[in-house]
């Protein structure tokens, strides 16, 4: 699914506070909260409201070593 990182990140590339990912996923704010410090991981059904929701909005997650340039780990971008 997606990473804790991989939201907050994705989250800062569309400009969006954690309110406005709740609103527009249907979940709980707290779900939002929660999941991004580490302290829960929500349901999968949860997670992929998320990253349907980013999808949505233009965002691309990449997998762990899926770009070799950037071998780190996963991570998000923009689509062209």
């Amino acid at each position: 699914m997606i990473t804790p990182a991989q939201c907050r990140a994705a989250r800062a590339l569309l400009k969006w506070k954690q309110e406005e990912l709740a609103a527009r996923a249907s979940v709980g704010v707290s779900s939002v909260r929660t999941f991004e410090v580490e302290k829960t991981t929500p349901h999968n059904s949860t997670l992929r409201l998320l990253k349907e929701t980013f999808e949505k909005a233009g965002v691309e997650f990449i997998a762990e070593g899926e770009v070799p340039q950037h071998p780190a780990g996963a991570g998000v971008r923009l689509k062209e």
